[in-house]
């Protein structure tokens, strides 16, 4: 993919995209630990408008990614589900929106 994309003229950014992070709703999740220092799933869930499912799966494949990690309790018999970035998720993160950046840059020139 990375030899199409240079006969294409398309910066090796865009076709190195980290699709584990680059899907809009995990995006969303390492975006908003990355500025928190931990969500609870409800309010992950209120933050992004997603149902209790759609979260569930892409927390899931974050936290299997190593780029989120999950403590779950209990408050009293109510179960809390708390998230956190990772130093991994950290880095993803950071690399992500450098591809990002390129990929603007490329498409502006």
């Amino acid at each position: 993919m990375a030899e199409r994309a240079r006969q294409l003229h398309v910066p090796e950014e865009l076709a190195s995209l980290d699709r584990i992070i680059h899907e809009r709703v995990r995006l969303g999740i390492v975006s908003a630990l990355a500025v928190n220092d931990s969500l609870t799933f409800n309010e992950m869930k209120e933050l992004l408008q997603v149902t209790d499912g759609n979260l569930s799966v892409h927390a899931r494949k974050l936290e299997a990614a190593g780029y989120v990690s999950c403590k779950k309790s209990f408050e009293g018999r109510v179960p809390r589900t708390e998230y956190r970035i990772t130093a991994a998720g950290r880095r993803a993160l950071e690399r992500h929106l450098a591809h990002l950046t390129a990929v603007i840059r490329w498409a502006r020139s």
